[in-house]
């Protein structure tokens, strides 16, 4: 009885695996990662590029910020009160066209009556006179609205020293505040009467108080 040839494929019972059935296996499961390699060299590549764009402009900005070409915004200053002083020229007006309020902001008694007296003997029209808490350090402060600018031109002729502020009032009255440094009036034939400009603070030291800004006098009953 002729017998039956063994199975190559099969020792002690188990099933050898051939070397081109192995290869065919791995084969197989390399496919069935190719989607998930394919995911991961996308996210790789996105990643990739990302960064390098991120880099170029870092690059391009820090390029323009060097060059000038971009100006990096910084924090807004604080605001500070801002002297504005007109440029106009103006023509002297004569002594009785201008309003005039004479207050003493020294503690030296009866110092705005005094100069009062004075400008009303040179034709001043003289409304308030008073002392005030005004928060100005200087010779004097002459302060008018812009209707009264050229009046204020007139009274600062004959206040030498003194600083010009502009406030908001409407009408051509102004105001003269005396303040430490002040000594005297230009002598009444020494006033120059040609046309000039009003002259402002020339520095920051003259103003003593920022919280009384600008200087609007609060008059006392106490001349």
């Amino acid at each position: 009885m002729a017998r039956t040839p063994k199975d190559a494929r099969v020792l002690h019972g188990h099933r050898v695996i051939t070397g081109p059935e192995l290869r065919a296996t791995f084969e197989a499961a390399g496919d069935s990662d190719d989607p998930v390699r394919l995911r991961r060299r996308v996210v790789h590549g996105v990643v990739l590029v990302l960064l390098l764009g991120l880099i170029a402009g870092a690059i391009i900005t820090a390029l323009a910020i060097i060059n000038g070409h971009l100006k990096l915004p910084t924090p807004a200053a604080s605001e500070e009160p801002r002297v504005t002083c007109p440029a106009a020229t103006f023509d002297y007006t004569p002594n009785g066209q201008v309003n005039l309020n004479v207050y003493n902001s020294t503690s030296r008694p009866g110092l705005a009556r005094a100069v009062a007296d004075e400008l009303v003997a040179r034709k001043f029209v003289v409304g308030a006179v008073a002392n005030t808490g005004a928060g100005y350090r200087g010779v004097a402060a002459v302060v008018s609205g812009a209707a009264g600018q050229s009046a204020a031109f007139t009274v600062q002729r004959n206040v030498p020293g003194s600083d010009y502020f502009q406030d908001s009032r409407t009408d051509a009255s102004v105001d003269l505040i005396l303040a430490g440094d002040y000594k005297e009036l230009v002598a009444a034939d020494r006033v120059d009467q040609t046309p000039g400009t009003l002259s402002c603070p020339r520095d920051s030291r003259r103003i003593a108080d920022d919280a009384k800004w600008p200087v609007i006098p609060t008059a006392t009953p106490t001349p």
